[in-house]
């Protein structure tokens, strides 16, 4: 019988809706160790610009026209937090 090495998949949706940004840190460092350590994969759906910038990560965007595989900078999620937190008062100027 030949010998199957075994594989995980973690399956994660929007694990930032109960994370601090601290916290979103420490999920980083401990999906990077468990990826050293394992034959594992990890799936996650997320808004948060921290978490999609996991080193080494695949991010696909949903558009309206399908799914695409873009690079970190590109999505809309760092763009938009990395723009307000540069200048908040450009997007409260109006409230």
């Amino acid at each position: 019988m030949p010998f199957i090495d075994s594989f995980s998949i973690y399956l994660l949706d929007e694990p930032e809706a109960a994370l601090s940004p601290l916290k979103q840190l420490a999920l980083i460092a401990f999906v990077l160790e468990v990826l050293k350590k394992e034959n594992v994969q990890f799936i996650m759906a997320t808004h948060s610009p921290i978490l999609v910038g996991i080193p080494g990560a695949r991010i696909y965007e949903i558009q309206e026209d399908g799914m695409q595989e873009v690079k970190y900078k590109e999505t809309d999620h760092y763009r938009i937090t990395k723009t307000f937190l540069d200048n908040p008062e450009y997007y409260l100027r109006h409230f």
